[in-house]
């Protein structure tokens, strides 16, 4: 008898180690740069759209700025000028209201005939529901205009594969510092 549970256990061993191998050879690591991820181990998640509403305070003037000019020119044209920023998101359109966030990134005037921005800017949310969670905006700013639409191209954490569009409206501006407040209503896709 104890021959038999021996050799029964040797046997579905050596068969527990085959089938391992076999699996192994089935699907082999290639150490290629890519590869599709099987369904088995993918989530299912329903995608979702979540407004959000806050202000962006870009400051230039003062002891503290939030946005400083990194390149450009002499001239007066804009064209070319590029800031870097870390602004404050707020709830409420005064500067003391609660922060929710940070726009960091930066922008830059890229158009000869217009004040017209690139931005490239990661919201970076930092209180409530999406607190550790941003978005990335890559778009074109034609900040005369009264309400301009820019894509969201990506996020991070609960906005992992985020997409949708931001809306800016510039609701305050003074015309000799450059400071300016900037309402955002964003409408973003997710899982």
């Amino acid at each position: 008898m104890t021959y038999f549970l021996k050799n029964t256990l040797t046997i579905t061993i050596t068969i527990y180690i085959i089938i391992i191998i076999s699996s192994s050879m089935l699907h082999p690591s290639t150490g290629a740069f890519s590869e599709e991820v099987s369904e088995v181990i993918s989530m299912k998640r329903m995608e979702k759209t979540t407004h959000l509403h806050f202000f962006f305070h870009d400051i230039h003037s003062g002891k503290s700025p939030t946005a400083i000019k990194i390149a450009g020119t002499p001239d007066a044209s804009l064209f070319g000028d590029t800031y870097m920023m870390d602004n404050v998101l707020t709830e409420g359109q005064n500067a003391s209201s609660k922060a929710v966030g940070k726009a960091q990134g930066m922008y830059a005037f890229a158009a000869k005939n217009e004040p017209a921005l690139l931005m490239v800017v990661n919201y970076d949310f930092t209180r409530g529901e999406f607190n550790g969670s941003s978005i990335s905006v890559l778009g074109r700013n034609p900040v005369t205009d009264d309400v301009r639409e820019m894509p969201i191209v990506g996020g991070s954490g609960r906005f992992r594969y985020a997409n949708g569009y931001a809306l800016a409206h510039t609701v305050w501006f003074d015309l000799k510092t450059g400071d300016a407040i900037v309402e955002y209503n964003v409408y973003v896709k997710h899982y």
